[in-house]
C-alpha cells in the first residue's frame, strides 16, 4: 500500500475513533448546540467514505460524503412503518436519525467543511 494511502487510511481511522465519542457525549452536554452533534455526525460520515474511497480526490469524498448526508435527512421525510421502527432503536437513530430539519442539512455542509480544512491542514 502506498504510504500516502496508509497515511489517509489511518488519519480517517483516528477520526472515526475520535468522533464517534464527541458526537454523542455532544448530545448529553444541555449548552452544546444539537447541531454539533450534526456536524460531528457529517465528519464521521466523511471519515467513513475516505476510507471507501481512499485513492479518490479530497473534492470527490466531500460530493460522496454530503450526498450521503443529504439523502439520510431527506430521508427522514419517509414515513413507512418500518423505517420508523428502525429510527426508534438507539443504532437505527443514531444513523438515520428522526425528523427533518433545515439546520442539520447546514450544519451537515459545515461539517464536511471543517473535516475537508482538516484534511487538506494535515497534507491529504
Amino acid at each position: 500500500m502506498q504510504r500516502k494511502v496508509k497515511r489517509r487510511l489511518t488519519i480517517s481511522l483516528v477520526g472515526i475513533a475520535a468522533l464517534m465519542p464527541l458526537g454523542l457525549i455532544s448530545r448529553q452536554i444541555g449548552w452544546i448546540p444539537a447541531e454539533t452533534g450534526d456536524a460531528l455526525w457529517a465528519m464521521m460520515v466523511f471519515c467513513l467514505w475516505r476510507i471507501i474511497l481512499l485513492k479518490r480526490r479530497l473534492p470527490v469524498v466531500a460530493v460522496v460524503s454530503i450526498a450521503h448526508c443529504y439523502a439520510v435527512e431527506l430521508s427522514q421525510l419517509i414515513n413507512w412503518a418500518w423505517l420508523v421502527s428502525l429510527r426508534s432503536t438507539f443504532i437505527g437513530h443514531m444513523m438515520l436519525g428522526q425528523g427533518f430539519l433545515w439546520q442539520d442539512v447546514v450544519a451537515y455542509a459545515v461539517g464536511i467543511l471543517c473535516v475537508c480544512l482538516i484534511f487538506i491542514l494535515l497534507k491529504d
